[in-house]
């Protein structure tokens, strides 16, 4: 088995982003597998959900000592999550592995991934970089686990959902709910969802044992060490990186030309940049507590 030394050294880079922001796992490793390293979309696809099995424990057991998770709201989360994610394997098995059929991969992993930006960049202006509003939190069932249903299937169709998609819909269902709950909120339901996502991905056998084990060596303890930072802010200066890089890889799946790109790179450098602007600014005083 021939392990990619690279390839660990850049799963580690997207393995701190994770523990860091609680986003970024599959938005930017599966870009990363198909676009520098060569990997088919399918078993890019399949090699990150089973490597993210290992990796997000690691950050969702820092946050869970620190008590930074709503164990309720993960809970129902994962009663969602868990059957649709191995549902979304079984699609991509039957979309099969031909040329035609990773087109159609690839294009699936555009629109999420721009979705999964266009979620990021309006994160802070949806309040979820705030402190914690002085409102009680009170949990919502059902559009709770319709959550985890549709971010579930994603994550199991294209593996991208799970921090950015999964996330942006916490911040609208629970805008009260602090920037720390939230990644580690997140973190926590995300290790049953890629367990239900990984049976299915080694039932359907796409899972490449080489790419796997580089990234689980490079992203595992980097993502424990970005949990250990995470409390301290530096998800605002990151995120706007991770945006970028979201979108972009998502229009480029989608066949957009260079010189669209270009134009494209800009837009997207300035909204991340008014995004961060937004996330940095003062909370006017009573509407939170510190």
């Amino acid at each position: 088995m021939h392990l990619d030394v690279l390839l660990v050294l850049a799963s580690a880079v997207v393995g701190l982003l994770v523990g860091i922001t609680g986003t970024g796992g599959g938005a930017v490793m599966t870009p990363m597998l198909v676009l520098l390293f060569g990997v088919a979309p399918s078993a890019a696809i399949a090699s990150d959900l089973v490597a993210t099995l290992v990796m997000r424990p690691a950050g969702a057991l820092v946050h869970w000592r620190r008590h930074t998770v709503n164990r309720r709201v993960a809970a129902l989360l994962c009663v969602g999550s868990v059957p649709s994610a191995f549902l979304g394997t079984f699609v991509m098995d039957r979309i099969g592995t031909s040329a035609g059929a990773e087109l159609d991969l690839r294009r699936l992993l555009g629109v999420a991934l721009v979705v999964g930006g266009a979620a990021m960049i309006a994160r802070p202006f949806l309040g979820a970089d705030a402190p914690s509003l002085s409102v009680p939190l009170v949990v919502r069932t059902v559009p709770t686990v319709l959550t985890g249903v549709v971010g579930g299937f994603m994550v199991g169709l294209t593996s991208v959902g799970a921090g950015s998609l999964m996330m942006a819909a916490l911040m609208l269902l629970y805008p009260s709910m602090s920037g720390s709950e939230l990644v580690g909120t997140d973190l926590a339901q995300s290790v049953p969802l890629a367990f239900g996502a990984t049976m299915g991905a080694l039932l359907f056998g796409h899972v490449g044992l080489s790419v796997t084990v580089a990234v689980i060596l490079g992203a595992v303890p980097a993502t424990f060490v970005g949990s250990l930072i995470s409390s301290r802010g530096a998800n605002r200066l990151i995120r706007p990186l991770i945006t970028v890089v979201v979108l972009m890889s998502g229009l480029k799946y989608l066949g957009l030309g260079s010189l669209y790109l270009l134009a494209a790179l800009v837009v997207v450098v300035a909204l991340a940049l008014i995004s961060l602007r937004r996330a940095t600014l003062p909370v006017p005083s009573g509407s939170a507590t510190q």
